[in-house]
């Protein structure tokens, strides 16, 4: 039999959150799969805040995430926005209110002080996790929803972040959001 004990460490971490978000008070009338949503949008850039893009990083079903995201809307913590130049498309927007939500709960407060206690070990294991997070992404081809400021196609043109990809020049706050079209560089930034 192989060891576990990795799986087991990090099943129950994901348990013990489940059931912080379950408990916390303000989650009483969001469902595990809205507030992933929120989560993801909070973190992404404006390649990837389109409901595709939900649907590609929770790896869920269109439809459940298109029920998701009518749910978040019809609680005004989301807004659609037609995209200027794709009038097909959509981006999703967090609300204030949604924005509010997602600062009082985040990072849960026991994982922030639990992490906090181990001091420079914290800083090692977050580390650690990240690496095994691109080494499962790499062996198992799956997409790597990563920060713009690790992606290979991440430029800089006179000191100013540029997608090589789309070949837009874009906000310095872009480096640090999550993009669908994120691709990991040989040597990791």
């Amino acid at each position: 039999m192989t060891d576990t004990t990795l799986f087991d460490l990090l099943e129950r971490l994901s348990s013990l959150t489940r059931i912080w978000f379950r408990q916390h008070p303000l989650l009483t009338e969001l469902q595990p799969i809205q507030l992933s949503a929120l989560m993801y949008l909070a973190r992404c850039n404006h390649y990837s805040n389109t409901p595709l893009g939900v649907t590609d990083y929770l790896g869920l079903t269109k439809g459940t995430v298109s029920q998701s995201l009518k749910a978040l809307e019809a609680k005004a913590l989301i807004v659609k926005i037609q995209d200027a130049r794709d009038k097909r498309s959509v981006h999703l927007q967090l609300t204030d209110a949604a924005r509010r939500l997602l600062a009082a709960l985040l990072p849960p407060a026991f994982l922030a002080e639990g992490e906090a206690r181990m001091g420079e070990r914290g800083t090692q294991l977050e580390m650690l996790l990240g690496e095994l997070l691109r080494e499962v992404q790499r062996s198992a081809d799956v997409p790597s929803f990563g920060l713009c400021r690790s992606c290979r196609f991440h430029q800089q043109i006179d000191n100013k972040p540029f997608c090589g990809l789309t070949k837009e020049p874009l906000a310095p706050a872009d480096a640090a959001l999550i993009c669908r079209e994120h691709q990991t560089c040989e040597v990791d930034v």
